[in-house]
């Protein structure tokens, strides 16, 4: 990136002008394409892949026109070649996957697809051991399995594998990409899927595309960005809110080695040694493109897509959601779909709920971008309700999130590998008469421990002391007040943490989308201090909740006297109830309703074949009465699951038990 990228230049063309050009360009190329896609792929294979660049034509060859301009016409035949030359080596096992999945498009929306996510060397060790270890994610109901971050990272310190060294290589501490490739067909056989992270934004400093661009290699120039001074870093760090205030303050690193060994300033977003990659250069994009075909016919079936919002720079902006970041991502899906029609994209996009509908096409236009997201909304108003045990700020900020595309869904969770930022803004604050900024730092302090009557064990993670700004780590036991109850010994305590827990996934379970079961939360699994005595790991107190997997403790899961054993059971039960429900699948939104008790959220799903679907959850530790001819449709819906057995109807209310929740749907 030059000291001018990222600044608006000539006027873009209009939309028209965008269709013709690309209706030109496929004009040109689509004969001597189908001539090389035949020979290469046979007629039959050749012409599904002909059919389907036909349907993607706008979406590669416009993006291309507004990123790059004039070079369109020969970037979109570069795409399309090597889109082609993906194809032809794709796995015929592949192929019939993603023959049922275009027959299928919506195989992600099913209710039947839930998730769990886990670090492979906290689960099980290694990647050859892992098909060992599906049975215990078969009994959850798992069908969807992601895999925390497995690429080759650099040596020592690598933001927890996010400072990836090489894309086409697994970390050797857990295999080689034989291995992956092997855990892929073994989880295909369940049919499961396969889900890994894909960092786009940066690469590490010992990738061999910056070694090259540092060694001034032809082939790798522009694919990052540096700066002779601190003129232009100091004018973008104006405005760029800082990602690790405490430990790498600011966005540029000095790197004695740039610009020809002179020296420079290389924009390194997060940690040092990640250099940011510079998507004004094409030749990024289509080698980035190159690296998701790969991998994908390793048999990668949902990429997560790290840091999306960081990927275009533009002066005077926080850097984060330019609109040619979305256009690049539209691109680089494409492309994708081309190669390898059954694979989706989940946007790791943790923005504000204005911002974050984008990411799954949601523009004025509908344009594909990603078919998954993270509600990332969603799990933070559930802390915050657990927190004060009222959901007035739920309810008006789901309310007004914007519907996201049919043709996509949200992945729900209650908890992560990342540390909780409370991503509530002052404007959904303010209407229920909070000051965000005290609210926020109200739940830093509650969830620390350090508010009076808090259950809850976490920490501050990354706190700004110039700001006030803060963070927060903690497995969701802790948080849910699990390991104080267990340390006071105290079964009163323990029964409302295990309630609180499990509240939260009935939401997460029953909100519409692919729920995603953290490793551990499955048996309660408390915060691990252990990390403390690795170096690498000890200054990052997010490893407290990454907890290793803890066999013994899984092997008490079907005994429903232990603690183990009641979470396993529960978090199960939500699984085999929500595959049973149409209504519970992706396509249509969830509708949060007012019943008179600002105590209970309840919520109701209306689907065109599934009939429709009401939750209800009360973040009350004491019982609450609600309106039940709102909840149970004047009797007329069928209760189909709860914590604590059938409700009673009373004088036209419904009692909801402390901290309990259920779920009704038209019988």
């Amino acid at each position: 990136m030059s000291a001018g990228a990222g600044q608006p230049g000539a006027e873009q063309p209009g939309a028209e002008q965008l269709r013709a050009g690309a209706r030109r360009a496929w004009a040109a190329l689509r004969p001597q394409l189908a001539d090389e896609a035949v020979a290469v792929l046979g007629e039959a294979e050749a012409d599904a892949f002909l059919a389907r660049a036909d349907l993607a034509l706008h979406d590669v060859h416009e993006p291309l026109a507004v990123l790059y301009g004039d070079a369109a016409d020969d970037l979109f035949a570069r795409g399309l070649r090597a889109a082609l030359a993906a194809a032809a080596e794709r796995p015929e096992p592949l192929r019939r996957i993603d023959r049922r999945r275009e027959i299928d498009p919506a195989w992600f929306q099913r209710a039947r697809v839930q998730g769990y996510v886990c670090y492979v060397d906290r689960f099980c060790g290694t990647l050859a051991e892992l098909p060992g270890r599906l049975g215990h994610l078969a009994e959850l109901g798992t069908t969807y399995l992601h895999l925390m971050p497995l690429l080759r990272p650099r040596e020592g310190e690598n933001d927890g594998g996010y400072a990836v060294a090489d894309y086409r290589a697994v970390d050797p501490r857990l295999g080689t990409m034989a291995d992956l490739e092997a855990v892929a067909a073994a989880l295909h056989e369940r049919e499961m899927a396969l889900c890994i992270d894909l960092v786009l934004n940066h690469t590490a400093r010992e990738h061999p595309w910056a070694q090259g661009w540092l060694a001034g290699d032809p082939a790798y120039a522009g694919f990052y960005t540096a700066f002779p001074d601190r003129e232009m870093p100091d004018a973008y760090d104006a405005t760029i809110p800082e990602v690790f205030p405490d430990r790498a303050p600011g966005s540029f690193s000095w790197v004695p080695e740039a610009l020809g060994g002179a020296g420079g300033w290389v924009w390194t977003t997060f940690w040092p040694y990640q250099w940011d990659l510079d998507y004004t250069n094409p030749e990024v994009t289509l080698a980035m493109a190159g690296e998701i075909a790969w991998l994908a016919n390793r048999g990668v079936d949902v990429f997560r897509m790290d840091a999306v919002p960081f990927m275009w720079k533009r002066l005077g902006t926080s850097c984060q959601n330019q609109p040619e970041g979305h256009t690049l991502l539209q691109l680089l899906h494409a492309l994708t779909r081309l190669a390898a029609p059954g694979v989706v994209f989940k946007a790791e996009a943790i923005v504000s709920p204005d911002d974050l509908v984008a990411y799954l096409g949601g523009h004025d236009r509908y344009r594909p971008e990603c078919e998954l997201a993270y509600h990332n909304s969603l799990m933070v108003l559930l802390w915050s309700s657990l927190a004060t045990q009222d959901v007035r700020l739920a309810r008006q900020a789901l309310r007004r999130m914007r519907p996201i595309p049919p043709t996509t869904t949200w992945c729900t969770y209650v908890r992560g590998h990342d540390d909780i930022g409370w991503a509530i803004t002052d404007e959904d604050a303010a209407a229920v008469g909070l000051d965000g900024f005290a609210h926020r730092r109200f739940l830093n302090d509650f969830y620390a421990g350090r508010f009076p009557g808090s259950f809850a064990r976490g920490a501050l993670f990354q706190e700004n002391p110039v700001t006030g700004d803060a963070r927060i780590s903690g497995s969701a036991a802790s948080l849910c007040g699990i390991e104080d109850a267990l340390d006071r010994d105290d079964p009163v305590a323990l029964d409302a943490g295990v309630r609180r827990l499990l509240l939260l996934y009935s939401v997460a379970y029953a909100f519409g989308g692919v729920p995603l079961l953290y490793m551990g939360d499955e048996l309660a699994l408390r915060n691990d201090s252990s990390y403390l005595a690795e170096p690498e790991r000890a200054p990052d107190n997010r490893w407290m909740h990454r907890p290793p997997m803890d066999w013994a403790a899984a092997a008490r899961r079907g005994d429903p006297t232990t603690l183990e054993g009641r979470v396993w059971a529960g978090i199960r039960r939500l699984g085999e109830v929500r595959r049973s429900l149409l209504a519970l699948r992706g396509g249509v939104e969830s509708t949060v309703v007012d019943v008179g008790n600002d105590a209970v959220l309840v919520w109701r799903r209306q689907h065109p074949r599934g009939g429709t679907f009401v939750g209800v959850a009360n973040f009350s530790p004491h019982p609450q009465r609600i309106d039940a001819d709102t909840v149970t449709g004047f009797g007329t819906f069928a209760q189909v699951h709860g914590s604590d057995g059938p409700l009673p109807v009373r004088d036209g209310l419904l009692l909801v038990p402390g901290l309990g929740s259920a779920w009704f749907a038209e019988p």
